[in-house]
């Protein structure tokens, strides 16, 4: 299976109101809920005024549109990853899965994966 590396640094924030969400940018991730709303996007995107923050982090995207019959594909990665003491924060879309780690164990998390078979571009 291949992997698609992005070598930008991202942010997991929380936003009090959507209007504070610049919906122009090019990479970003909300999700809305009764409790939150909250942001992934490049650091550098984030917006002035979070009511929380997580900086440092960086992600891959599983490579291809993902077909809801397939099973295990998340849990087979984060499995490879956790076995290594490697935490994720995941989030996914309609075609596919992105799987986020701390900026300082994103090489540990190339070789790991590399080293069970996958390959990352």
């Amino acid at each position: 299976m291949e992997l698609k590396r992005f070598d930008y640094e991202l942010t997991v924030c929380k936003v009090s109101d959507e209007s504070m969400i610049d919906l122009g940018k090019d990479f970003f991730f909300i999700g809305k809920t009764d409790e939150e709303l909250s942001l992934v996007c490049k650091t550098e995107d984030t917006p002035a005024e979070t009511t929380a923050r997580d900086d440092g982090w960086k992600c891959f995207r599983i490579q291809g549109v993902l077909d809801f019959s397939l099973i295990g594909i998340l849990s087979k990665i984060s499995g490879i990853l956790a076995d290594h003491k490697i935490g994720i924060f995941a989030v996914s879309t309609y075609n596919t899965d992105y799987i986020l780690v701390k900026s300082e164990n994103f090489s540990k998390a190339v070789e790991v994966l590399e080293k069970e078979g996958y390959t990352i571009k």
